[in-house]
């Protein structure tokens, strides 16, 4: 089975159509085709079959699909070894992450790894929580900056980074009568939120459950967190986030905050991984700066502003 059938297959697999895996893989529609048969050809089994929503995997291709992605993940690394033996640099790690993450974070912990470790190129990605994990398992990614979901596919491996502070931000200058602990009073606040999907909805979805209160009315959805602080400065509605995301916008004034009384106070800043036979050098070196350098530990950012004490 070659690698370029099996990556065609994997992309059929997730779009459950031709044209948009063709788009995925940059083919012709004709030519994904023809890679379907001659794998179903190669292999004595039809893959796909026709449903009204779209290409589904038969019992057949089901049973292919892990064996090819862990056989495309184990060419990547091979290729990666290579690479690593044969040039001058010790290698690529590519990082992907939350675009919070990527901002807010990421400038504080790269530069300490590329002071010791010159000889290994850093590539960073921009992804939702959806795409990292999908280009983990893809090989397109080497490691994952993200909170924990908790649904963890077992071939993934994971490491709390942090413990980040969860907060309400409300208008500069709220009234008084909405400064409040009391999360009956608070799911009467109007909310910006971030979509269906995303992790941050995720966590709001979450703190406002596990908190026993029904969920309050949304003001607006975005699509990101600096979305939401300036929408929340420009008195659209309040927001439930991890503090360090609007930490510049905090500093400014432009937006308050207030401890949340619930009892989901913080989120686990995680990274993730694939777990692999060998890893390779450069992937290895980061794994053990990211596991010795960066050990779990309360944010830099938990110190509150503008915050209201909370009696829970």
């Amino acid at each position: 089975m070659h690698p370029r059938l099996l990556k065609t297959f994997l992309a059929v697999a997730r779009n459950r159509n031709f044209t948009r895996a063709a788009e995925e893989v940059h083919l012709a529609q004709s030519s994904v085709s023809d890679q379907i048969q001659s794998l179903e050809a190669e292999l004595g089994a039809a893959l796909f079959i026709r449903s009204r929503s779209g290409l589904e995997l038969t019992a057949a291709g089901e049973a292919l699909r892990p064996y090819a992605e862990e056989l495309l993940a184990i060419a990547n690394e091979a290729r990666a070894a290579v690479e690593a033996a044969s040039v001058a640099t010790a290698g690529t790690v590519t990082i992907g992450a939350l675009e919070t993450i990527a901002s807010m974070k990421l400038p504080q912990w790269l530069p300490v790894f590329q002071r010791d470790h010159r000889d290994i190129d850093l590539r960073v990605k921009v992804e939702g929580s959806g795409d990292l994990t999908r280009k983990l398992e893809t090989g397109e990614i080497d490691v994952a900056f993200c909170f924990d979901k908790g649904d963890l596919d077992e071939r993934l491996a994971k490491r709390v980074i942090s413990m980040e502070p969860l907060i309400l931000i409300t208008p500069p200058a709220q009234e008084a009568s909405l400064k409040t602990s009391d999360l009956a009073a608070i799911a009467s606040m109007n909310f910006v939120v971030t979509e269906v999907g995303c992790v941050y909805r995720h966590l709001f979805d979450k703190a406002f459950e596990a908190s026993g209160t029904a969920a309050p009315k949304l003001a607006a959805e975005v699509g990101s967190i600096g979305t939401i602080a300036r929408l929340v400065a420009a008195r659209t509605g309040s927001s439930f986030v991890p503090r360090f995301a609007v930490a510049d916008a905090l500093h400014r004034g432009e937006i308050d905050e207030m401890p949340w009384p619930g009892p989901m106070r913080t989120a686990s800043l995680v990274m993730i991984w694939r777990r692999r036979r060998v890893q390779p050098p450069a992937l290895k070196l980061f794994l053990k700066f990211v596991s010795t350098g960066l050990a779990p530990a309360k944010s830099a950012d938990a110190r509150p502003r503008h915050a209201v004490p909370s009696p829970l």
